[in-house]
């Protein structure tokens, strides 16, 4: 048996510790709160700068995994940027006199938007009192009714001329549907048609003569009356305009001075001044004001007070003065960002006006910041295309997902668009980002700027130290006992292994702030309500994966019944254990799988049998044809290769991807053929070249981890372990209970360059170097798989060999 004991990984390599002997502090309470983001100075640099540069198109995009503190970290930086830029204005929405369908966007200095708004409000209260004072005042009745008596008597006296003059001739005023008529009369009364008919000819034709002249003289006294009463309605609205002008014009003139700075709450005002004036009827009570049909009106306007049409709509106000806002929009659908436009069901009518316009995040966010998540901005309808929109014109017009889709033609308002000056920062995953830099010609022209979240640090002292302030920080943010130095110690041992380096530290902190919280409820739990111990950090990781762990544990018990079929003994030709992870939500397992291998006279070469029954990805495909690129360079360089060989994951009935097992699958076809049989008790995991350089692979900690639980749940021998690239040693970052059993001699873990020496290690035979005739030494791997690849490429040729001597085909 060779030795190949230096293959080993000594057990203190197998795990990186930190030592609370080097933290310069007991607990947590000693040391000053982390604040500045850990390990991001490139993301948070790119940041600062989207978010100063004031060109057009300088839109941040921020990429990293989730969980790895992108939006925190990014709304921290954005705040205290905002915080040192001027406020933004006001923005407020107004009637437009001249197109009510279109309100006037005002723009006011911070804080004046808001002001102004409760301004109006108090005008127009001041302007119904004084209306209605004016209106009640004795002045006012005295004129009014100077100007309606004066009318009426002379109405009065002018009508009873008319019937004196009518009843001398003998006749009298009758009414017709067609209106007043002189008719005969007897007795004061209209002359019935018998008595009429009665008359002497000679009589009649004179009465009808009189009657003649004065229907005459009455339609012309009628319109005569008609036209002095619409003198006198004019003169009447003329009084009301004086009085309303009167009474509210020096009220308006004092908001006109307080706002004289803005021309756009001037012409807002003087056009309210103006429309007081004509449109008095509808500040009056009285009937004879009332529009005979006043439900349409309302309905057209959405008014339901006459005052509504002069309020202001504070659309946007910034009373605070606190620099420029900062908005975070977690549900962006196109009405949330662009505004909408609200209506009330009046009379079975849907019925709205400027004042139920609602701001939208890209209103609220003008002159700051905007964040989104690219995703769910990606995935409500229009949203993604509305966002854009806005961008490129520099405006926010107000949409509705309604006027995308026009499902029923409707009259509403178009209020006027407003200037937008923002930056949107949209947070999102590597994959959403490059995405749209392919499939989206737009995107790269607004969003210039990507701030890159790293998920792991170099560890140092430094960062080390900055991990326990950041523990710190979160004990005092959360109000958590604080922690120890050897509980901190084991926290950052977690970020180790999260990163899967033991030269590195995540900083996805998600996990990472899980852990301490979890570990502070532990140790209330367990009587450590002050500090929290490193049994508390341990215990909390216990449980955790307690809680997810249910499904490795039911193949782990599969495996002991042999329902699985893992052998963790023995010996067996053209057959291996291969390492596979398995991820389940935020838990990943490592389990082993057995893969055979079977090579026989051919030539179809090797037989990925999971590529034919569809059930194998791209990049096992790809391992797969490396191998036959292994062989030929080592065993086909003088001869052909004519054999062919099949190779399956026994048990696998779900998608095989990656090439960690090509190494694995090599040594099972090369056992195949040579017929020399591979220890069962060792699992291998790694990639291969064509070369035959064992190359790095991924997840390799819990792949050494799964099998040591499938070795521990049959039986340890003392002679387990598992085989790995060397290049992959760095990357261990075992549980304290592998790492135990290996310094007790109990499992192993050996890290090999090449396939010669995985061959060595599982044959217990030398692998063999050709001399310079390409041959192999005795005793050999390599020799044996040489000769029997001659040995099947003699029957090949045999068989294909008729007995005359030619060989099939052949003439």
């Amino acid at each position: 048996m060779l030795d190949y004991s230096r293959f080993e990984v000594p057990a203190e390599r197998l795990r990186w510790t930190c030592d609370p002997t080097t933290l310069d502090f007991e607990t947590t309470v000693e040391l000053e709160p982390m604040a500045e983001p850990i390990g991001q100075q490139r993301a948070m640099a790119a940041v600062d700068f989207g978010a100063n540069v004031p060109s057009h198109g300088y839109n941040i995009f921020v990429l990293g995994p989730v969980a790895a503190g992108r939006s925190t970290m990014t709304r921290q930086a954005l705040a205290a940027i905002a915080a040192e830029q001027p406020t933004p204005s006001d923005w407020c929405y107004a009637y437009n006199f001249s197109d009510p369908r279109a309100p006037v966007a005002i723009e006011l200095a911070a804080g004046d938007g808001r002001r102004l708004a409760n301004d109006v409000d108090e005008l127009i209260e001041d302007v119904t009192q004084a209306i209605e004072n004016a209106f009640e005042s004795e002045e006012y009745q005295n004129q009014r009714d100077e100007l309606l008596k004066e009318f009426r008597e002379e109405r009065h006296r002018e009508m009873r001329e008319f019937e004196q003059e009518a009843e001398k001739a003998g006749l009298t005023i009758g009414r017709s549907p067609g209106g007043l008529v002189v008719a005969p009369a007897r007795d004061g009364e209209v002359m019935s048609p018998q008595d009429y008919d009665a008359l002497e000819d000679e009589e009649r034709q004179a009465l009808d003569k009189k009657r003649e002249q004065l229907q005459d003289k009455l339609v012309d006294l009628m319109q005569d009356l008609r036209r002095r009463e619409k003198e006198a309605r004019k003169a009447l609205r003329e009084l009301d305009r004086q009085t309303i002008q009167f009474a509210t014009g020096h009220l308006i003139d004092e908001l006109i001075e307080e706002y004289r700075e803005y021309d756009a709450v001037i012409e807002h005002l003087e056009q309210m001044k103006q429309d007081l004036v004509e449109n008095v009827a509808r500040f009056r009570d009285g009937e004879e004001h009332t529009p005979p049909f006043p439900i349409p009106d309302a309905l057209l306007s959405g008014e339901h007070v006459p005052y509504d049409r002069y309020r202001i709509n504070a659309l946007v106000g910034h009373d605070d003065g606190r620099g420029a806002p900062v908005v975070f929009e977690m549900n962006p659908t196109i009405d949330n960002l662009t505004g909408e436009i609200e209506y009330q069901t009046r009379m079975g009518a849907l019925v709205t006006d400027f004042t139920m316009i609602k701001p939208g995040a890209l209103h609220k966010a003008n002159g700051g910041y905007l964040l989104l998540e690219a995703e769910a901005v990606l995935r409500r309808p229009y949203a993604w295309e509305a966002l854009k929109r806005c961008l490129k014109n520099g405006q926010v017009r107000v949409e509705s997902i309604q006027d995308q889709l026009r499902l029923i033609s409707t009259v509403s308002l178009e209020p006027q668009p407003i200037p937008l000056n923002v930056k949107v920062v949209l947070i999102g995953t590597p994959l959403i980002y490059y995405l749209l830099h392919i499939y989206d010609d737009e995107f790269s022209k607004l969003f210039k700027v990507k701030a890159d979240f790293n998920v792991t640090i170099d560890r140092s002292e430094e960062t080390i130290r900055e991990y326990a302030r950041f523990i710190a920080a979160k004990c005092q943010e959360e109000e958590l006992p604080a922690f120890s130095a050897a509980a901190v110690a084991k926290v950052v041992e977690y970020g180790v292994r999260t990163a899967a380096d033991q030269e590195k530290l995540t900083t996805r902190f998600g996990p990472v702030v899980d852990l301490v919280r979890e570990a502070s409820y532990w140790a209330t739990r367990n009587g450590h309500r002050e500090v929290v111990q490193p049994e508390d950090v341990d215990y909390a990781i216990e449980q955790h994966i307690w809680r997810s762990n249910r499904i490795e544990e039911q193949l782990l018990e599969m495996i002991q019944q042999g329902t699985l079929m893992i052998d963790t003994d023995g010996a067996a030709v053209g057959q291996i254990n291969a390492l596979q992870v398995m991820q389940f939500g935020d838990y990943m397992i490592g389990m082993p799988n057995r893969i055979t291998a079977r090579s026989f006279m051919g030539s179809n070469g090797v037989v990925n049998i999971e590529r034919e029954a569809k059930l194998s990805g791209p990049v096992h495909n790809k391992g797969v044809l490396i191998l036959s690129g292994y062989l030929g360079q080592k065993y086909a360089t003088e001869q052909p290769l004519s054999c062919a060989a099949s190779i399956s994951f026994e048990q696998s009935y779900s998608q095989v991807e990656g090439d960690s097992a090509s190494c694995a699958e090599l040594v099972a076809l090369l056992s195949s053929l040579s017929g020399i049989a591979l220890r069962q008790d060792i699992a291998v995991t790694g990639s291969i070249n064509q070369h035959g350089m064992i190359q790095p692979i991924g997840g390799v900690t819990r792949k050494i981890e799964g099998f040591f639980y499938a070795c521990k749940i049959k039986g340890l021998t003392g002679n387990q372990g598992v085989v790995i690239p060397a290049s992959n040693v760095r990357h261990l970052v075992l549980r304290e209970e592998v790492v135990a059993a290996v310094e007790q001699g109990k499992f192993h873990v050996w890290a090999v360059e090449t396939v010669d020496e995985v061959l060595g290690i599982l044959t217990g035979r030398p692998a063999g170097q050709a001399d310079a005739q390409g041959n192999y030494p005795k005793g050999t791997v390599h020799q044996a798989v040489q000769d029997r690849l001659k040995e099947l490429a003699e029957a090949f040729k045999e068989y294909g060999r008729p007995q005359g001597g030619k060989g099939r085909g052949e003439d």
